[in-house]
């Protein structure tokens, strides 16, 4: 399937995020012709299913628990920010879903109106993939911008599928940026101080403030993810919903400890995001309760399920809000970034 008609085809079914801080009206199709369960417009506007269908299935309970949800989600604006909130998402642990996190996250508040721009210090270059910005070796990117003193206005980007998202890409320079940081000045601090300065090079050109910027991490705490911990007010943690996610999470939280204490002290654990989620395990669940009792202010409440739309989406250098706006994932970061936006 093409790029554009993977997007037009999940565009028609559930309609999109608007532009204007708003969440639209799911939109009732007749889908007799992709193959998808028969549905019938209801006469006040919401979806119904035949009365010939099983409502008792799996899939029609589903169904029906997806439609309640987007309902909830009908025109919630989303509020700005009193003033520009930066967010390092960060895990030690690979695999847990930091970069999905990031990307589809900004994408569903960009889309809402927001202004978003996300960082990505991963020498994977895997945000800026999913954004479709490009990253290869020769393009200026934010290694110039913490070793070789560029301005962050000369390396962000502007995301070519959603208005008001911006990246500043990584590259494989990346890769030995933690060498060199060593014998820098102020290596700790040269990505906050990057920040400051594009705020304030945005402010004096008149562009709109932003909203959101996000820091997408490497799976390591060296000195690219303390230079992000540095650069942040609030800190988001994706966990995966499985028993080795939990045993890292202690010694992550001392590092932020260490941080607060001698690098950043307005640095704080604001949100904690459950990814991978399955339902149909015992495991998942019995995590998913473990960290809400540990952390009950931190934890959301959206749980992001495994999903092959969100997996497929990176491909097609995408996030899961344009490649399928109809899909349970993309259903489960909308949700998140509502209510992370609404905290």
């Amino acid at each position: 399937m093409s790029l554009g008609s993977a997007r037009s085809d999940a565009a028609g079914r559930f309609g999109t995020v608007s532009d204007t801080n708003t969440f639209d009206q799911p939109k009732a199709v007749d889908s007799s012709a992709n193959g998808d369960v028969s549905r019938e417009t209801s006469p006040g506007g919401g979806l119904s299913f035949d009365k010939e269908f099983d409502h008792s299935s799996p899939i029609a309970s589903q169904l029906v628990s997806e439609t309640k949800r987007r309902e909830r989600l009908l025109g919630r604006k989303l509020p700005r920010p009193g003033k520009t909130r930066i967010l390092t998402v960060a895990n030690q642990k690979g695999g847990v879903g930091k970069t999905t996190t990031t990307v589809n996250i900004a994408a569903a508040l960009a889309s809402a109106g927001l202004h978003v721009l996300v960082i990505d210090i991963d020498p994977q270059g895997n945000a800026s993939t999913a954004l479709g910005v490009p990253h290869h070796a020769e393009i200026d990117s934010i290694y110039d911008v913490l070793i070789n003193d560029f301005a962050m206005s000369d390396v962000v980007a502007a995301c070519p599928d959603i208005d008001n998202l911006y990246c500043a890409p990584a590259t494989i320079h990346l890769a030995g940026a933690e060498i060199e940081l060593v014998s820098l000045v102020a290596r700790e601090q040269r990505l906050r101080r990057a920040i400051d300065e594009y705020v304030k090079y945005r402010e004096d050109e008149g562009e709109q403030r932003l909203d959101f910027i996000f820091i997408d991490c490497p799976p390591s705490l060296g000195l690219l993810t303390v230079n992000a911990f540095c650069a942040a007010n609030e800190v988001m943690i994706p966990i995966q919903c499985e028993y080795y996610a939990l045993e890292g999470l202690s010694q992550l939280l001392k590092n932020i400890e260490m941080i607060q204490k001698h690098l950043n002290s307005d640095l704080v654990v604001s949100t904690i995001l459950l990814t991978m989620y399955d339902g149909r395990t015992n495991l998942a669940a019995h995590v998913a309760a473990d960290v809400r009792e540990h952390f009950p202010n931190q934890v959301l409440r959206a749980l992001i399920p495994r999903s092959v739309r969100i997996s497929e989406a990176p491909s097609y250098q995408q996030t899961v809000m344009t490649y399928d706006p109809s899909s349970t994932g993309a259903l489960s970061y909308l949700e998140a970034a509502a209510e992370l936006a609404e905290r």
